[in-house]
């Protein structure tokens, strides 16, 4: 059902924004945990894609840790509430500083993406008298089969240790008197639609688990990433398939008694929860193809630009009659489109329109180009839907 009645509750607000059901991120919550709490799976929320505070106590409150790439998220992850021994610091670039910084806050380990990485934690730590905890991520050579820009376990990509160089860097590991090695990580891209792509990264973990255990460590904990996509074509949300991902690996990888299994959702827990509210400027129209300008942009959601991307995109005010339109931002660039072509029902200067499932990757992308106002935030928690003419709500601003 489209909350329009919602929506129009905001139809005084100065556009764009961005608005937030809390009561959608629940229930994805309580779907991906139930079937990582089957398995005995962890998970850690990848922060990258959305990091505001309303969300993350709610993610919090649902028991998972924190997966963060930066020393900034991972101490918003602590001021939050997140327990650092819940909290992995991955990111092929970390900073002396923020290394020292995750050192001091005792974070559960580092994914380490290459040998000198190594070398820089075993030397800091030693300097700061602690003992890092480490596990060694490694790059598959593993297709996504997703977007150019989010695929990060093939070999050309920047991120991880080649598979070809690991034995060199265990043997490196075992002289670093600072270093625990606790396992290893894998992450091979975002928004993986094909679960297959999943089963050939097990059947890939397997064949390395073997070769490191040779080598004479034990792999205590195994760190899967994330990448599960979500159906962006579809304007009716659906829940992301949770069953299926971690059916997957449950039948597929090799798992070591006692061993822990790992997680890092991002888009498919906050994904659902967020819709961007645009309105329109003006339309021009012409026999041959009509532009529908509104007042967000790629300032205010980069994905469409950067990705080539799409969203669903309602009218909330449009007539019955329908046409196909391009919908552009303001912005002073020629990539400033959601969409070159979209059937919406005919559209009128300040009409609303609804683009949805931007919960990630989002507000957080946003940038102040053009020198833009810094796009709001609204959250709703929906607590009982009695019809459409009757919603109880309890709505926050920010």
């Amino acid at each position: 059902m489209e909350n329009r009645n919602l929506w129009r509750q905001f139809s005084e607000e100065q556009t764009p924004f961005y608005l937030y059901d809390l009561n959608v991120l629940r229930n994805v919550l309580s779907e991906a945990t139930k079937w990582s709490n089957r398995f005995g799976y962890k998970l850690h929320y990848a922060m990258k894609a959305n990091a505001n505070p309303e969300l993350l106590q709610i993610i919090n409150d649902f028991g998972l840790g924190a997966d963060c790439v930066s020393g900034n998220e991972v101490l918003h992850a602590i001021d939050m509430g997140f327990g650092s021994e819940n909290i992995v610091f991955a990111g092929v670039g970390k900073t002396d500083q923020e290394i020292r910084l995750a050192l001091n806050a005792g974070i559960f380990a580092f994914n380490v993406e290459s040998c000198q990485e190594l070398e820089v934690i075993n030397e800091l730590a030693g300097e700061m008298k602690k003992t890092a905890r480490v596990a060694l991520r490694v790059n598959p050579d593993v297709n996504p089969y997703t977007h150019e820009y989010i695929s990060t376990g093939q070999s050309r990509n920047k991120f991880g240790i080649p598979y070809a160089e690991l034995e060199d860097t265990l043997a490196k590991l075992k002289g670093h008197s600072n270093l625990e090695f606790i396992g290893l990580h894998f992450h091979i891209g975002s928004q993986i639609t094909q679960m297959g792509v999943f089963r050939e990264l097990c059947e890939r973990v397997n064949i390395i688990q073997d070769e490191v255990e040779r080598m004479g460590f034990d792999i205590p904990h195994l760190n899967m990433g994330g990448g599960l996509g979500i159906d962006y074509d579809n304007e009716k949300i659906e829940m992301p398939d949770f069953r299926g991902y971690f059916s997957v690996f449950n039948e597929t990888l090799n798992k070591r008694p006692g061993q822990t299994i790992h997680f890092e959702p991002g888009r498919s827990i906050v994904a659902a929860c967020g819709t961007l509210i645009t309105k329109v400027l003006y339309v021009k129209e012409n026999p041959a193809d009509a532009y529908v300008i509104v007042d967000a942009g790629m300032t205010e959601l980069i994905r469409p630009a950067l990705y080539q991307s799409y969203h669903p995109i309602v009218n909330l005010n449009g007539a019955n009659s329908q046409r196909f339109y391009a919908v552009a931002g303001p912005i002073c660039e020629s990539s400033d489109f959601f969409t070159k072509k979209i059937l919406l029902p005919r559209v009128e200067r300040g009409n609303l329109l609804a683009i949805k499932q931007v919960g990630a990757y989002g507000e957080v992308m946003s940038s102040r180009y053009n020198l833009r106002s810094a796009v709001k935030r609204f959250h709703v928690d929906i607590e009982t839907l009695i019809n459409e003419d009757q919603l109880i709500a309890g709505i926050a601003a920010n």
